[in-house]
């Protein structure tokens, strides 16, 4: 041991990894492993330039902490110095304050630690189990510190950001993160259009999954619109991904009028609607429970594929006199004028058919087992909530049920599984709602955990409007800025250092930021989202349009399908 190292006991070991180690921000004076710990802020650094969210590196005498700050703040040797202000007009007498009398100090939240002689890449980060201890050297991170925990970008890695005030990529797992149902979450006008968009791409792109996105607000398919105020268009993914992706559509004029090229246009006949849909529309369509009672012994009368058209063909008189001879209840004539009121509207969807002619399902999953997502744009639709909440539980469920065939068929004979699904659904609230969760598709899906390869990414602006069981599901979540109380609540449900995240969700700026943590990241991490709009970011994310589907997804067609 040198000179120097006797003299120094708090020095740490050498630990840049071969690269220039960052700034010193301080050392550490304080904390626990429940609470985090206190930085007394070097003289050379000043509390203005750090933000909440920050990524720092903590230096001990054997392991490198990786953490956030999670608060800023000002402290002072001599509590008088509050009441007693020093004139620090004087050049001299503000040096000498500052730094010794004065000083800032920042608390940080350590998440994974890493042993220094084994910085190289022979172990990975691990949970923190244990502090640094006093006078352990604070720094900011370097972008060798930011790819020892979330890798470099590569075929399973997809980069979706950088740390703030530092030039690097943190990359998500996509491999991990398409293995659990995701949340995209923030207020509206905060980018969490186009973060779905972007991680949408990441997904398309590098084949982790195949996507079926009901695009109600038509941002993703074809075009869609940058945030900001001075918005403008930007491609959708059909644009930027070329044949990994079809266009669907339930209004075929909309996208006409929008001079976009669709693949196929979608129709639900009456057949199709079970009293099941109905019950996910009691309150879009106005119906008392007394409707519902009354549409469960229609079907029971006239059969699942024939009760909704009799209803809206047959006068109430004659539906109340035929479900009395049949079923021997008697439905008052009132109910049941209310309800064919109520059901009328889905007359006016001209999606709507009485017997439909497609098979929109079939071919849904047609392209999926191309290995080519699928975005179902709403049209003129888009703030219509009955006909999302309608169209989306009938393809989901649809779909989910062939899944579930095709995946405990591979199990029994020992074939090649689905690819994983993801299905993306906006406004996931009115789908996942306490009252409606356990009875909808959407909410099957987010309890099986890819049981049979099939996941969700929810879009919300209100989080705190999902199911408590349903959001403890939830592997991966990218929280954009939430002001919310309930909804921030909501979003940490679960989740350790929640106090300190909450800091941190409550001060990201308004646009183009997120708090990413979960399954498929290794610790919580703030981050500016990457670029998405500009020729480069599109050659970026770009797939030729000519490339072809992966071998597997030829073996799953002709499973399903045939010859």
């Amino acid at each position: 041991m040198s000179m120097s190292e006797r003299l120094d006991p708090f020095q740490p070991p050498d630990s840049s990894s071969g690269g220039e180690p960052g700034k010193l921000l301080g050392r550490v004076v304080g904390g626990s492993l429940k609470d985090g710990v206190d930085v007394k802020l070097d003289y050379n650094s000043s509390v203005e330039d750090i933000q909440v969210g920050k990524y720092v590196v903590l230096e001990g005498s054997r392991l490198k902490f990786f953490g956030m700050v999670t608060d800023v703040r000002l402290d002072a040797l001599n509590p008088e110095m509050a009441s007693i202000t020093p004139n620090v007009e004087d050049p001299f007498i503000a040096e000498v304050v500052s730094g010794t009398a004065t000083y800032g100090t920042i608390h940080v939240l350590p998440s994974l630690a890493l042993p220094l002689e084994s910085i190289r890449g022979v172990t990975s980060p691990e949970p923190v189990k244990t502090v640094p201890a006093h006078f352990a050297v604070a720094r900011e991170a370097t972008q060798e510190d930011v790819a020892s925990v979330f890798g470099e970008e590569t075929d399973k890695n997809f980069w979706v950001g950088s740390p703030l005030d530092l030039e690097a990529k943190v990359c998500i797992n996509l491999e991990e993160l398409v293995k659990r149902s995701n949340g995209i979450f923030g207020k509206s006008g905060t980018g969490k259009t186009f973060l779905t968009r972007i991680l949408l791409a990441g997904i398309i792109q590098k084949d982790a999954a195949v996507a079926l996105v009901f695009d109600m607000h038509n941002e993703h398919g074809w075009q869609g619109t940058s945030e900001g105020q001075n918005s403008r268009s930007v491609k959708g993914l059909k644009q930027v991904l070329g044949s990994k992706v079809a266009l669907f559509t339930l209004d075929e004029e909309s996208s006409r009028k929008r001079r976009v090229s669709t693949d196929y246009t979608v129709k639900i006949g009456y057949n199709e609607i079970t009293p099941e849909d109905i019950r996910l529309l009691r309150e879009s369509l106005s119906i008392t429970e007394r409707g519902m009672d009354a549409v469960e012994e229609l079907a029971g009368c006239y059969g699942d594929s024939n009760w909704l058209a009799k209803t809206l063909e047959l006068a109430a008189a004659e539906l109340q006199k035929e479900v009395k001879e049949k079923t021997q209840v008697d439905i008052h004539i009132g109910t049941i004028r209310a309800l064919k009121t109520s059901l009328s509207r889905l007359k006016r969807f001209d999606f709507m058919e009485e017997k439909a002619q497609g098979q929109p399902v079939q071919r849904i999953l047609e392209y999926l087992g191309r290995g080519t997502s699928v975005v179902l744009e709403f049209g003129r639709y888009a703030d219509d909530s009955a006909a999302q909440i309608l169209v989306a539980n009938i393809l989901s469920r649809r779909i989910h049920e062939r899944y579930v065939e095709w995946t405990e068929k591979a199990l029994g004979e020992g074939g090649a599984p689905p690819h994983p699904l993801v299905i993306v659904i906006e406004e996931a609230h009115k789908f996942l709602n306490s009252e409606v969760a356990s009875q909808t598709i959407f909410g099957t899906i987010a309890r099986e955990m890819r049981k049979y390869n099939v996941t969700l990414l929810v879009v919300d602006q209100r989080p705190s409007g999902i199911s408590d069981e349903v959001m403890s599901q939830v592997g991966t979540r990218l929280c954009c800025l939430l002001d919310n109380d309930k909804d921030v609540e909501s979003v940490l449900t679960g989740v350790a250092g929640r106090s300190e995240l909450r800091e941190v969700l409550a001060h990201l700026d308004s646009k183009q930021q997120a708090l990413i943590f979960g399954h498929a990241v290794p610790m919580p991490v703030v981050i500016k989202v990457r670029e998405y709009g500009t020729t480069e970011s599109y050659a970026q994310l770009g797939v030729s349009s000519t490339s072809a589907a992966p071998a597997d997804y030829a073996g799953m067609q002709k499973e399903m399908y045939g010859d």
